[in-house]
């Protein structure tokens, strides 16, 4: 059965030749979860470990020009000066920075929903030890309604964390406008951006984010182990620093006999030692190639992709876990079947990785991914949901 898909660019068609996973006859329909490199990441970080074991070995003048040449493409992704951002070890690192870096009173109030990864919700119970209380937003089938969060504002809220895209419903946050309540409300604004970023146009400015982090191994196309943060230089006067390294330092490679705490005035003061520089060289040649396909149009490209497994889920009487409607949705789609666990492991014996996520078929493919793509597992489903 074939549903109608606007055909694939010859742009984009062009780009299916740098990830060498199509040739092994593998269907990978799991960025959600992590993603296969591409052909060009690859070559960037071989050419760096060459460097590392051939060439100049020391590679610290180079890698000095190769982590300003990432944030800056990350920064076209979020729309962020590249002084905003510093790297660090994973999405969690990065809320921790934030967690344990405001100065908080007991009675102070966190507010999360209850459709959160961990990631975005275990940094913030840890402050429970300080007396910090936190409430969670109900959602509505994976969707969150920006008027239940305004109503679950207290006088003592005082940070808000939300995923940019829910991992399991494939929701959408409306940032601007959860921004914008708090803006109004004094109230700090924080959003773990690891399902968006890549695969949706974010503007951290225009939203209001005080705070943001990300890590690269989904839809940024990189490595594990690298992730960063972004945050305005308001928040970062509000942040008390709990970890520090000698890298911290403003001028760090001058007067090492210089003992001190001078934190550098950008976000690189969080980046405290030796950095992931193999991951940093990934993150960036990754970034570079998002910027280069353009994220509306892999935004685009994302939603025709779902809207073909959508149309077949109605066509089946398949229940979606995941809105309908465009502007909330994006490169997730989640199907809620019977013997879910029974499809996905026949699914991956047919070489069709897809994940498996609260007795729920996660589909999550990228720009690179085609309507044939879309009728292979759709088939599949179908076949194997008998």
């Amino acid at each position: 059965m074939l549903f109608i898909l606007t055909p694939m660019t010859d742009s984009l068609e062009s780009y299916r030749t740098i990830f060498p996973h199509l040739h092994t006859g593998k269907l990978w329909l799991n960025h959600a979860a992590i993603s296969p490199l591409n052909s060009r990441t690859k070559h960037a970080v071989e050419q760096y470990l060459l460097n590392r074991s051939e060439g100049t070995i020391d590679d610290f003048p180079q890698i000095v020009q190769i982590s300003d040449s990432a944030k800056m493409e990350i920064g076209k992704l979020i729309n962020a000066p590249r002084e905003r951002i510093g790297f660090v070890n994973n999405t969690s690192d990065g809320l921790n920075i934030l967690a344990n870096g405001i100065p908080w009173t007991s009675g102070d109030r966190i507010l999360l929903n209850d459709s959160e990864f961990p990631t975005n919700v275990v940094p913030f119970l840890n402050l429970k030890r300080l007396g910090v209380e936190i409430d969670f937003v109900k959602t509505k089938n994976g969707e969150i309604v920006l008027d239940d969060i305004a109503a679950a504002i207290t006088p003592r809220t005082k940070l808000l964390s939300i995923s940019f895209v829910q991992f399991l419903s494939g929701y959408v946050s409306d940032l601007t406008s959860i921004g914008a309540l708090c803006r109004s409300k004094g109230i700090l604004f924080c959003v773990d951006a690891i399902q968006g970023v890549g695969s949706t146009p974010i503007d951290v400015l225009q939203s209001n984010i005080d705070f943001l982090s990300c890590g690269g191994h989904k839809w940024m196309l990189s490595m594990m182990g690298l992730g960063y943060v972004y945050l305005t230089e308001e928040m970062q006067k509000r942040i008390i620093q709990q970890f520090v390294g000698w890298t911290s330092n403003k001028q760090y490679f001058t007067n090492l006999f210089d003992y001190r705490l001078d934190p550098d005035n950008t976000a690189r003061r969080y980046e405290n030692g030796v950095q992931n520089n193999a991951g940093i060289v990934a993150i960036g040649e990754s970034a570079k190639l998002l910027n280069e396909v353009g994220i509306p149009t892999i935004h685009q490209r994302l939603l025709s992709l779902t809207d073909y497994v959508a149309a077949f889920a109605d066509h089946e009487g398949i229940e979606l876990f995941t809105p309908r409607h465009r502007a909330t949705r994006t490169g997730i789609i989640t199907l809620k079947i019977p013997q879910a666990e029974k499809v996905f492991e026949a699914l991956n014996a047919r070489n069709i990785i897809v994940s498996l996520r609260e007795g729920k078929i996660r589909i999550s493919p990228h720009f690179y991914n085609t309507a044939a793509d879309m009728e292979m597992v759709c088939t599949a489903v179908k076949e194997l949901n008998l």
